[in-house]
Protein backbone atom coordinates (compact mmCIF):
# COMPACT_ATOMS: atom_id res chain seq x y z
CA UNK A 1 0.00 0.00 0.00
CA UNK A 2 0.92 3.46 -0.96
CA UNK A 3 1.75 6.11 1.76
CA UNK A 4 -0.66 8.67 1.25
CA UNK A 5 1.39 11.33 3.22
CA UNK A 6 3.23 13.48 0.75
CA UNK A 7 6.75 13.01 0.38
CA UNK A 8 8.41 16.11 0.09
CA UNK A 9 12.33 17.20 0.26
CA UNK A 10 12.48 18.59 3.59
CA UNK A 11 13.69 18.22 7.18
CA UNK A 12 11.19 16.71 9.13
CA UNK A 13 10.97 17.04 12.99
CA UNK A 14 10.59 13.77 14.30
CA UNK A 15 10.18 14.16 18.56
CA UNK A 16 11.57 11.09 20.33
CA UNK A 17 10.67 10.76 24.13
CA UNK A 18 13.63 9.07 25.83
CA UNK A 19 12.80 8.92 30.06
CA UNK A 20 10.56 11.91 30.04
CA UNK A 21 13.07 14.15 27.06
CA UNK A 22 12.20 15.07 23.79
CA UNK A 23 15.02 14.71 21.52
CA UNK A 24 14.43 16.16 17.80
CA UNK A 25 15.68 14.52 15.27
CA UNK A 26 16.45 15.86 11.48
CA UNK A 27 15.50 13.27 8.66
CA UNK A 28 15.32 13.97 5.35
CA UNK A 29 12.46 12.96 3.05
CA UNK A 30 11.26 12.96 -0.88
CA UNK A 31 9.91 16.39 -2.89
CA UNK A 32 6.44 17.53 -1.36
CA UNK A 33 4.21 16.68 -4.47
CA UNK A 34 6.48 13.61 -5.83
CA UNK A 35 4.36 10.93 -7.16
CA UNK A 36 6.99 8.35 -7.72
CA UNK A 37 7.76 5.81 -5.36
CA UNK A 38 11.22 3.69 -5.57
CA UNK A 39 10.84 0.43 -7.52
CA UNK A 40 10.43 -2.91 -6.77
CA UNK A 41 9.35 -6.50 -8.18
CA UNK A 42 9.27 -9.80 -7.43
CA UNK A 43 13.41 -9.98 -7.99
CA UNK A 44 14.06 -6.64 -6.41
CA UNK A 45 12.36 -5.72 -3.58
CA UNK A 46 14.96 -3.84 -1.49
CA UNK A 47 12.99 -0.22 -1.79
CA UNK A 48 15.15 3.16 -1.87
CA UNK A 49 18.77 2.24 -2.81
CA UNK A 50 21.22 2.27 -0.53
CA UNK A 51 24.37 5.22 -0.71
CA UNK A 52 27.04 4.33 -0.08
CA UNK A 53 26.98 1.64 -2.57
CA UNK A 54 25.62 0.35 -5.91
CA UNK A 55 23.02 2.63 -7.21
CA UNK A 56 21.31 0.66 -10.64
CA UNK A 57 19.78 3.39 -13.16
CA UNK A 58 17.55 0.54 -14.68
CA UNK A 59 15.70 0.50 -11.08
CA UNK A 60 14.97 4.27 -12.13
CA UNK A 61 11.49 4.89 -9.98
CA UNK A 62 7.96 3.92 -10.94
CA UNK A 63 5.02 6.59 -11.36
CA UNK A 64 5.67 7.20 -15.69
CA UNK A 65 5.98 9.34 -18.20
CA UNK A 66 6.69 12.67 -16.97
CA UNK A 67 6.94 11.77 -13.24
CA UNK A 68 9.38 9.39 -12.93
CA UNK A 69 11.30 9.84 -16.75
CA UNK A 70 10.88 11.48 -19.12
CA UNK A 71 12.06 9.94 -22.42
CA UNK A 72 11.97 11.16 -26.45
CA UNK A 73 9.92 8.25 -27.53
CA UNK A 74 7.00 6.14 -25.85
CA UNK A 75 8.47 2.91 -27.07
CA UNK A 76 11.19 0.87 -25.18
CA UNK A 77 13.88 0.74 -27.61
CA UNK A 78 15.22 -1.83 -25.62
CA UNK A 79 13.49 -4.67 -24.07
CA UNK A 80 10.29 -3.29 -26.24
CA UNK A 81 12.01 -3.83 -29.04
CA UNK A 82 15.39 -5.22 -29.66
CA UNK A 83 15.27 -7.44 -27.10
CA UNK A 84 12.58 -10.30 -28.17
CA UNK A 85 9.81 -10.86 -25.75
CA UNK A 86 10.54 -14.32 -24.96
CA UNK A 87 8.74 -15.05 -21.27
CA UNK A 88 12.97 -14.17 -19.29
CA UNK A 89 13.10 -11.74 -16.38
CA UNK A 90 15.78 -9.68 -19.07
CA UNK A 91 14.22 -9.57 -21.84
CA UNK A 92 10.85 -8.16 -20.69
CA UNK A 93 12.46 -6.26 -17.50
CA UNK A 94 10.32 -2.87 -17.69
CA UNK A 95 9.43 -3.41 -21.26
CA UNK A 96 6.10 -1.48 -21.76
CA UNK A 97 7.75 1.50 -20.30
CA UNK A 98 9.24 4.12 -22.26
CA UNK A 99 12.50 4.57 -20.82
CA UNK A 100 14.92 2.97 -22.81
CA UNK A 101 16.18 -0.30 -20.91
CA UNK A 102 18.44 -3.15 -21.81
CA UNK A 103 21.36 -5.46 -20.35
CA UNK A 104 25.07 -6.78 -21.19
CA UNK A 105 25.28 -9.62 -22.97
CA UNK A 106 27.87 -12.22 -24.66
CA UNK A 107 28.50 -10.93 -28.07
CA UNK A 108 28.03 -6.80 -27.88
CA UNK A 109 29.43 -6.50 -24.40
CA UNK A 110 31.81 -8.90 -22.89
CA UNK A 111 33.49 -9.76 -26.30
CA UNK A 112 34.00 -6.75 -27.74
CA UNK A 113 37.92 -5.60 -28.13
CA UNK A 114 37.49 -1.87 -27.78
CA UNK A 115 36.22 -2.39 -23.83
CA UNK A 116 38.12 -0.21 -21.50
CA UNK A 117 36.77 -2.39 -18.73
CA UNK A 118 34.18 -5.59 -18.78
CA UNK A 119 31.09 -5.38 -17.64
CA UNK A 120 29.29 -8.44 -15.87
CA UNK A 121 26.70 -10.52 -18.03
CA UNK A 122 23.03 -9.81 -17.62
CA UNK A 123 23.66 -6.71 -16.16
CA UNK A 124 20.77 -4.04 -16.47
CA UNK A 125 21.23 -0.43 -18.23
CA UNK A 126 19.84 2.68 -19.13
CA UNK A 127 20.18 3.68 -22.64
CA UNK A 128 19.06 5.04 -25.95
CA UNK A 129 19.46 8.46 -24.14
CA UNK A 130 18.85 12.18 -26.05
CA UNK A 131 19.41 15.65 -24.57
CA UNK A 132 16.21 16.45 -22.76
CA UNK A 133 15.73 13.09 -21.10
CA UNK A 134 16.25 12.58 -17.53
CA UNK A 135 14.89 9.57 -14.54
CA UNK A 136 14.60 9.48 -11.00
CA UNK A 137 15.86 7.34 -8.74
CA UNK A 138 14.97 7.19 -5.03
CA UNK A 139 17.69 6.84 -2.56
CA UNK A 140 18.57 6.45 1.46
CA UNK A 141 21.71 7.86 2.74
CA UNK A 142 22.83 6.31 5.61
CA UNK A 143 24.76 9.85 7.00
CA UNK A 144 24.51 13.49 5.75
CA UNK A 145 27.71 14.58 3.98
CA UNK A 146 29.23 14.46 0.18
CA UNK A 147 29.72 11.58 -1.33
CA UNK A 148 31.69 10.90 -4.59
CA UNK A 149 30.54 8.42 -7.37
CA UNK A 150 32.18 5.92 -9.99
CA UNK A 151 29.94 5.50 -12.92
CA UNK A 152 29.84 2.44 -15.30
CA UNK A 153 29.15 3.68 -18.67
CA UNK A 154 29.38 3.65 -22.69
CA UNK A 155 29.85 6.96 -24.61
CA UNK A 156 29.94 6.65 -28.50
CA UNK A 157 29.64 10.28 -28.78
CA UNK A 158 30.37 11.52 -24.85
CA UNK A 159 28.31 13.80 -23.13
CA UNK A 160 27.40 16.06 -20.47
CA UNK A 161 24.99 14.59 -17.69
CA UNK A 162 23.82 16.62 -14.42
CA UNK A 163 22.50 15.10 -11.11
CA UNK A 164 19.88 16.75 -9.24
CA UNK A 165 19.13 16.15 -5.37
CA UNK A 166 15.11 16.19 -4.89
CA UNK A 167 14.50 18.67 -8.06
CA UNK A 168 16.48 21.77 -6.22
CA UNK A 169 17.70 24.31 -8.71
CA UNK A 170 21.06 22.92 -8.19
CA UNK A 171 22.94 20.69 -10.14
CA UNK A 172 26.29 18.87 -10.14
CA UNK A 173 27.32 18.11 -13.81
CA UNK A 174 30.07 16.26 -15.21
CA UNK A 175 31.13 15.11 -18.86
CA UNK A 176 32.02 11.64 -19.66
CA UNK A 177 34.53 10.88 -21.84
CA UNK A 178 33.92 9.03 -25.35
CA UNK A 179 34.34 5.18 -25.56
CA UNK A 180 34.59 5.50 -29.29
CA UNK A 181 37.37 3.64 -30.62
CA UNK A 182 38.40 3.89 -34.54
CA UNK A 183 39.85 0.25 -34.30
CA UNK A 184 36.54 -1.03 -33.42
CA UNK A 185 35.75 -3.61 -36.95
CA UNK A 186 31.76 -3.48 -35.84
CA UNK A 187 30.15 -0.17 -36.67
CA UNK A 188 27.34 -1.16 -34.28
CA UNK A 189 29.43 -2.03 -31.52
CA UNK A 190 30.79 1.42 -30.66
CA UNK A 191 27.57 1.80 -28.56
CA UNK A 192 28.79 -0.83 -26.37
CA UNK A 193 32.38 0.25 -25.27
CA UNK A 194 32.63 0.04 -21.54
CA UNK A 195 34.42 2.34 -19.14
CA UNK A 196 34.37 3.62 -15.96
CA UNK A 197 34.66 7.33 -15.28
CA UNK A 198 36.24 7.39 -11.69
CA UNK A 199 34.91 10.04 -8.88
CA UNK A 200 32.95 11.37 -11.96
CA UNK A 201 31.17 13.48 -9.84
CA UNK A 202 30.61 14.44 -6.18
CA UNK A 203 27.47 15.60 -4.87
CA UNK A 204 25.95 16.87 -1.14
CA UNK A 205 22.98 14.12 0.28
CA UNK A 206 21.03 15.06 3.53
CA UNK A 207 20.53 11.72 5.54
CA UNK A 208 17.59 9.47 4.98
CA UNK A 209 15.24 9.20 1.61
CA UNK A 210 16.12 11.62 -1.20
CA UNK A 211 15.20 11.42 -5.05
CA UNK A 212 18.04 11.79 -7.27
CA UNK A 213 17.18 13.44 -10.76
CA UNK A 214 19.54 12.05 -13.41
CA UNK A 215 19.72 14.57 -16.78
CA UNK A 216 20.88 13.70 -20.12
CA UNK A 217 22.09 17.16 -21.12
CA UNK A 218 24.34 16.42 -24.00
CA UNK A 219 25.16 14.77 -26.99
CA UNK A 220 23.18 11.40 -25.80
CA UNK A 221 23.49 7.78 -27.16
CA UNK A 222 24.74 6.57 -23.65
CA UNK A 223 24.53 3.57 -21.74
CA UNK A 224 24.16 4.39 -18.03
CA UNK A 225 24.30 1.55 -15.99
CA UNK A 226 25.71 1.84 -12.17
CA UNK A 227 26.54 4.78 -9.72
CA UNK A 228 28.69 3.75 -7.06
CA UNK A 229 28.98 6.27 -4.05
CA UNK A 230 30.86 6.23 -1.17
CA UNK A 231 31.93 9.15 1.20
CA UNK A 232 34.18 12.01 -0.26
CA UNK A 233 37.45 11.11 1.40
CA UNK A 234 37.04 7.24 1.78
CA UNK A 235 38.79 4.28 -0.47
CA UNK A 236 36.79 2.48 -2.52
CA UNK A 237 35.67 -1.02 -1.16
CA UNK A 238 34.17 -4.36 -1.36
CA UNK A 239 33.44 -5.49 -4.43
CA UNK A 240 34.47 -3.38 -7.71
CA UNK A 241 32.13 -1.44 -10.15
CA UNK A 242 32.78 -3.79 -12.99
CA UNK A 243 31.34 -7.06 -11.22
CA UNK A 244 28.37 -6.16 -9.73
CA UNK A 245 25.15 -6.60 -11.52
CA UNK A 246 21.30 -6.39 -11.09
CA UNK A 247 19.78 -9.40 -9.52
CA UNK A 248 18.25 -11.79 -12.37
CA UNK A 249 15.82 -15.13 -12.67
CA UNK A 250 16.96 -17.84 -15.50
CA UNK A 251 13.92 -19.20 -15.36
CA UNK A 252 10.98 -18.01 -17.43
CA UNK A 253 8.07 -16.01 -15.96
CA UNK A 254 4.79 -17.87 -15.11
Amino acid sequence: MNNPAPIAKRLTTLALTLLGFSVDVLQAAPPSGYAGRPFQDAVYTGGPQRIPGHVFCAYYDTGGEGIAYHDTTSENQGNGKLNRADGSYLNEFRRHEGLDVSYTKQKPDLESPCNKVTPPLGLLYVGWNEPGEWFKLTVETSEAGTYVADVLYTSQRGGTIGVEVDGTASRTTFDLVSTFDPAETILWRQWHHWNVARDAFEVALPKGVSVLTVRIITNGNLNLATLDFRSKGSPRSGPGITVIKTPSITAAKP
